[in-house]
């Protein structure tokens, strides 16, 4: 998906240069929703469990690249409240891959100055799982190049849910009152609170939907939609959807 606006020589000429020395494009904060691994097994005829491991590759090759690119904040959708309803074994050979993925990448966190976040009711999961999801925020807190917020157990609308509940208790509690509540109010409880806020949001295989995912977030957020299954997901793809997302012409609703 490309949106933009046609421009000068001047204004390519300057856009040339500016995005020479930046190839984010000015993109601070990017969102992914890795979709894909099941139908890039299907098609080379492997297991599932093959193309979720293959994801899990794939998304320790993008944290390295978009870390080297210089985005400061990179969102990964790694398991939604909904995967719960997938087959047990498929969920065990998720959970398999995150307790992997934490104890094989942290060193790499630290080394390279990433921030860990989670977003999502991650206390949900095994307690051996959310006892090594401590620890690694824990380890990582004061590291400051770039962070990377894994949603697990994440749904939009569940996280709205509890916003609404906190504020609720404020407006009962007395510390505010409704008809104060803002924008800001709302933004300040969100899971990603404290990250920049969305400029792109990805979604990979093809699908043309955002599956409950940063509904809140991706109010303003550019959307780049693109039929490379997750696997196969790489530097260059991510640098197309940067440079499409250079391309955009943000209004915010203005004109």
């Amino acid at each position: 998906m490309k949106l933009g606006r046609s421009k000068s020589g001047s204004e390519d000429q300057r856009d040339s240069a500016d995005n020479a020395a930046d190839p984010t494009y000015g993109a601070r904060h990017i969102a992914i929703i890795m979709d894909g691994n099941g139908r890039w097994a299907k098609r080379k005829h492997l297991p599932r469990a093959m193309g979720h491991k293959k994801g899990v590759e794939a998304v320790r090759q993008i944290v390295r690249d978009a870390g080297e690119m210089g985005v400061e904040a990179l969102t990964l959708y790694a398991f939604s409240s909904e995967n719960w309803n997938r087959p047990e074994d498929e969920v065990s050979d998720l959970m398999g891959l995150l307790r992997q993925y934490i104890q094989s990448d942290l060193n790499e966190f630290l080394e390279n100055g990433v921030r860990l976040k989670v977003i999502g009711n991650y206390q949900a999961l095994a307690p051996d799982i959310v006892s090594m999801i401590d620890d690694a925020l824990r380890k990582t807190a004061s590291n400051k190049k770039m962070t990377v917020a894994v949603a697990l157990n994440y749904g939009a609308q569940d996280e709205l849910v509890r916003v609404t509940q906190k504020l609720a208790q404020s407006v009962s509690d007395g510390d505010i009152k409704a008809d104060q509540i803002t924008n800001e109010h709302i933004s300040q409880r969100l899971d990603t609170s404290g990250l920049p806020p969305l400029d792109l949001l990805i979604r990979t295989s093809g699908e043309l939907r955002l599956s409950n995912f940063l509904l809140w977030q991706s109010a303003y957020s550019e959307l780049y939609f693109t039929d490379t299954l997750w696997p196969d997901f790489d530097r260059k793809e991510l640098e197309n959807a940067l440079k499409s997302f250079g391309e955009r012409d943000r209004r915010y609703g203005g004109r």
